[in-house]
């Protein structure tokens, strides 16, 4: 920068939540197509065609899921209408859209752009169309939203049924066989890493899945049972098996090796083996 030469600094973005926000996000989005598309021309027709021709977020992804979800009998060009038609007329999902967008861009170090969870993350990805499913279930369009819920789960790996709730801010990072079960609850803010379950206990029916809080963080391979609380911003161990409620701002953790070292050593000091 020449001297006495005074560059303002670039404006911060919009509150979360508001119009600008998505505008804001979308923006962003293009300039890194953009950007990419020139540094890498092996890529240049495919993000012109999954980003660049969309006129916005909710056309883009729903392109994108179309193609991603799509089989020889369920149409790319009908799953488009079904996603666009969602989006375009739910303000609350465009909004849990751009928070998720953000929860990656910015919990996530492996995140390098906007663009790049668009596309690429599955766990993105999975979360949107569970949304669709979701609102598919709530307006007793049920036959159609267990179908989409397959289709998810043989491309991206990921289980959840159509019924359970989930808030905004999502991060499933990685993502790979994550299962939430019918009567399951995620509050926002909450990262979820890969091959968690939040399961059921073998109850017939009913309430029967874990409530999650806001701003928990679920570590890999970790299984969470039955109709319990998660209080908001817990922390879940990697590999930890949870049937009781957590408090809030607590950590849950399985330590296999210590227990098993302690009750060996109960066992000597009581009957000498």
């Amino acid at each position: 920068m020449p001297a006495g030469e005074f560059r303002h600094p670039s404006p911060p973005p919009p509150p979360p939540g508001s119009e600008e926000e998505e505008r804001w996000v979308w923006a962003q989005i293009k300039a890194e197509a953009r950007r990419d598309a020139e540094a890498e021309p092996a890529l240049a027709s495919y993000l012109y065609s999954t980003i660049l021709s969309h006129s916005s977020l909710e056309r883009s992804l729903s392109f994108h899921l179309g193609n991603k979800l799509c089989s020889s009998t369920l149409l790319s060009t009908l799953l488009y209408d079904l996603f666009l038609n969602i989006f375009s007329t739910d303000a609350t999902l465009r909004s849990a859209t751009v928070a998720d967008l953000r929860a990656a861009r910015f919990r996530d170090p492996a995140c390098v752009s906007f663009s790049h969870c668009l596309l690429n993350y599955k766990g993105f990805l999975a979360c949107q169309a569970h949304r669709v499913a979701h609102k598919l279930w709530t307006q007793s369009r049920r036959p159609l939203a267990l179908a989409l819920q397959s289709r998810i789960s043989d491309v991206f790996s990921v289980d959840i049924h159509p019924a359970a709730k989930i808030g905004k801010g999502i991060l499933f990072d990685h993502a790979t066989g994550v299962v939430v079960g019918e009567t399951a609850v995620i509050g926002n803010n909450v990262s979820i890493l890969h091959h968690v379950t939040l399961g059921g206990t073998g109850k017939s029916g009913g309430d029967r899945h874990p409530k999650i809080g806001d701003g928990v963080l679920i570590g890999a391979g970790a299984t969470i049972l039955g109709n319990i609380k998660i209080g908001d911003g817990a922390k879940i161990g990697a590999g930890s098996v949870v049937l009781i409620d957590v408090p809030p701002r607590t950590t849950a953790i399985l330590i296999l090796c210590s227990v098993i070292l302690l009750l060996n050593r109960a066992l000597t000091i009581l009957f000498g083996v």
